[in-house]
């Protein structure tokens, strides 16, 4: 939760909208899911890797967006087939779909 309103700032920095824009969204916790897990991890002084778990997902289930800075990873469950013919005793692992958003900065390009 944000105590602290910073939209009056925001007009007497004329031209520094998306820093304003990063600044919000660095402050703003309250809409951030907490799935899927995910790792962010350091391979290099200008290279990292961004790991989720991701269980019961396909690679076809899931898509990758990058756009205004912000990297989109979501997963999208495809129907249950009516010929399913598994029978769970416990479903432990999660099938709900998911979208999750990381801020990037300027100079970041993503692969893969």
């Amino acid at each position: 939760m944000r105590t602290v309103d910073l939209s009056p700032l925001y007009r007497s920095f004329i031209g520094f909208d998306h820093l304003a824009s990063l600044m919000d969204a660095a402050a703003r916790t309250d809409k951030q899911p907490s799935f899927p897990p995910y790792n962010i991890e350091a391979l290099d002084k200008d290279k990292y890797r961004i790991t989720m778990a991701v269980a019961g997902f396909s690679e076809d289930e899931l898509t990758l967006q990058s756009e205004n800075n912000t990297l989109v990873v979501s997963g999208t469950k495809a129907g249950k087939e009516q010929n399913d013919e598994r029978k769970f005793i416990h479903q432990g692992i999660a099938e709900r779909n998911f979208e999750r958003k990381f801020q990037l900065g300027d100079h970041v390009k993503v692969l893969g």
